[in-house]
């Protein structure tokens, strides 16, 4: 399948003519990410991993469009959205199910804590197609799955380098790919990135940096 990075958290997918969406926030070029979109993927209700202007505009503009979200997500859509809300499908932790023609899992439950007096919304990791994971705001590992391409979010406010590299030891995924990182300029991300791709090799995985707007197959 085609893998291409948007600004932040967003990524497209397809396969066999199909579109699938990730997260398209307004941190990212989400009306270019959602052209031709079957099926789109919420994780989490943040505005940087959410559009919803952008995402309910797509829904009603394409009878077509399915999207699935946390709960607190898809009630929000179907409000702002109301001739939309039978394709606003309600997604939690350890749900599978079919969209666009990719096949589904969904893991994690909540958010990663960003500090004790900031409320933890739901969070939900997605895997592809048994191949591409994309955990949201969260370092929540999937059980008893063997990930061939991680997402790994580089920075964010909840986390710091040494769990993003914990994170991708834990994984041992063969690829990664970078998402979460409006917030670093060149030389942060560059820092980020040496420690992720040295310490990672040493247990099997390759990272590439994507820019926004750049493909790969995966």
């Amino acid at each position: 399948m085609k893998l291409t990075k948007f600004t932040h958290a967003c990524i497209r997918l397809e396969k066999d003519g199909r579109v699938l969406v990730l997260d398209p926030g307004t941190f990212s070029e989400t009306e270019r990410a959602l052209a031709g979109a079957a099926a789109v993927l919420i994780t989490h209700e943040h505005a940087d991993h959410i559009d919803v202007d952008a995402v309910s505009g797509a829904l009603l503009a394409n009878q077509e469009l399915e999207l699935y979200a946390p709960d607190g997500v898809a009630a929000q859509l179907r409000e702002k959205a109301p001739a939309a809300a039978g394709r606003i499908h309600t997604v939690a932790a350890g749900d599978t199910f079919e969209a666009a023609g990719f096949a589904i899992r969904s893991f994690g439950g909540q958010h990663a804590l960003i500090h004790p007096q900031i409320p933890v919304v739901a969070n939900v990791g997605y895997l592809v197609d048994a191949n591409v994971y994309h955990p949201g705001d969260s370092f929540a590992i999937p059980d008893g799955i063997d990930v061939q391409t991680l997402l790994v979010p580089i920075h964010a406010p909840w986390n710091k380098v040494g769990e993003v590299v914990d994170f991708v030891i834990g994984v041992r995924a063969p690829r990664a790919f970078p998402i979460h990182d409006a917030l670093l300029n060149d030389m942060g991300r560059g820092l980020v990135e040496a420690h992720v791709t040295r310490i990672g090799a040493r247990y099997g995985t390759e990272y590439r940096h994507l820019s926004s707007g750049e493909s790969v197959e995966v």
